[in-house]
């Protein structure tokens, strides 16, 4: 059976582009220039995937994305056309899965979609996404840029607070170096890719004052890191 995959997108060169290289890869499109139905959509249809542009006409995709995640699970990739900071760790704070700064390349897109579906899985789209269980542990405070751990303010920099946000909302996803230098630096380019160590080794410092026995962000030799994948199940 074909998957489907929502393009919400308002600009009709865009959509066919990503359209064509969706549709060679054998998936099924359908199509929304604004925000205004995707929840009536995702209620009828079996939506496997949502690429989602922020700046719509009716309202953004990340005010959208708070809509849509307490009540479906589904893979959400972002269309930025800044490349700047705010819009990248805010949209994965949110709970996207990806993002793509535009112009892009379809056929990367594409390739991204293939590989966040390998990922993921089949599975029910409806209900909350399972990141979401570590709010028992985890609060974000996505406009006071706070995140608490056990009620705790963590009392993060800036780049503490873009990485650890990053990994809390991809719980079990690894993330390279330069990955994470990508998503949290206005200018990762400047920076030295050991600089992210010393950043996880602060994060887990300030962590491991508040329980000591919690190994939340795990090392992956040769790698990356990752939020541990099953710290959300935990009451």
């Amino acid at each position: 059976m074909k998957l489907t995959i929502l393009i919400v997108e308002d600009e009709p060169a865009i959509v066919d582009a990503m359209q064509y290289a969706l549709e060679e890869e054998g998936f099924t499109i359908n199509i929304s220039a604004t925000g205004g139905e995707v929840l009536a959509l995702l209620e009828r249809q079996d939506i496997s995937l949502i690429i989602l542009d922020i700046g719509l006409p009716d309202i953004t995709g990340l005010e959208l994305i708070k809509l849509i995640r307490p009540r479906f699970n589904v893979p959400i990739i972002f269309l930025t056309a800044r490349s700047g900071e705010i819009d990248r760790v805010l949209g994965l704070e949110l709970g996207g899965d990806d993002y793509v700064v535009k112009p892009f390349s379809p056929r990367e897109l594409a390739a991204r979609v293939k590989a966040i579906l390998r990922r993921v899985g089949p599975s029910d789209h409806k209900g909350p996404p399972v990141a979401a269980a570590a709010q028992v542990i985890w609060r974000v405070d996505a406009d006071r840029r706070q995140i608490f751990y056990h009620g705790v303010d963590l009392e993060l920099s800036r780049y503490e607070y873009n990485i650890l946000g990053v990994l809390l909302h991809n719980p079990g996803r690894v993330f390279t170096r330069e990955h994470l230098m990508r998503l949290a630096w206005e200018e990762p380019d400047a920076s030295m890719e050991r600089t992210v160590d010393a950043h996880i080794k602060n994060i887990r410092a300030k962590l491991k004052t508040i329980d000591p026995d919690d190994e939340a962000i795990v090392t992956h030799r040769g790698v990356g890191y990752a939020l541990h994948e099953h710290h959300g199940e935990r009451s």
